[in-house]
């Protein structure tokens, strides 16, 4: 249902080190992209995450309810996607735990303060 997702970056090729490091943990990389946008997947037909400078050259800003969810595998990759993403620079936003019965959960924010939650959902 989702093609990609965009977000901002102030600085792309700080970003572009956090979301190389990061999304590797899942088999995430670079796809395609321009000078200003990159947009990473596993594979060129599935959903993706683009990152990059606003394309009208205003400052970027983070969206008031947005956030980025990424999925973990396992309530422990969603874990060590966390703990990787803190390493890296990012804030916590809410340490990895279980959220309710079914949804296993983590909240950063990346090096520009956009919101990433690293998941793992289990049937109810």
């Amino acid at each position: 249902m989702i093609g990609y997702t965009t977000i901002g970056t102030t600085d792309l090729e700080k970003s572009l080190a956090f979301y190389d490091a990061l999304l590797e943990l899942v088999g995430g990389k670079q796809l395609m992209g321009l000078e200003r946008i990159k947009f990473y997947g596993t594979d060129a037909g599935g959903a993706m995450l683009a990152v990059c400078l606003p394309a009208d050259g205003a400052d970027q800003s983070c969206g008031n309810g947005q956030m980025v969810a990424i999925p973990g595998g396992s309530p422990e990759g969603a874990a060590e996607l966390y703990n990787k993403a803190i390493e890296l620079g990012a804030t916590d936003e809410g340490a990895p735990g279980q959220r309710v019965d079914f949804f296993y959960g983590a909240y950063v924010r990346d090096l520009d303060g956009n919101k990433l939650c690293f998941f793992h959902m289990t049937p109810v």
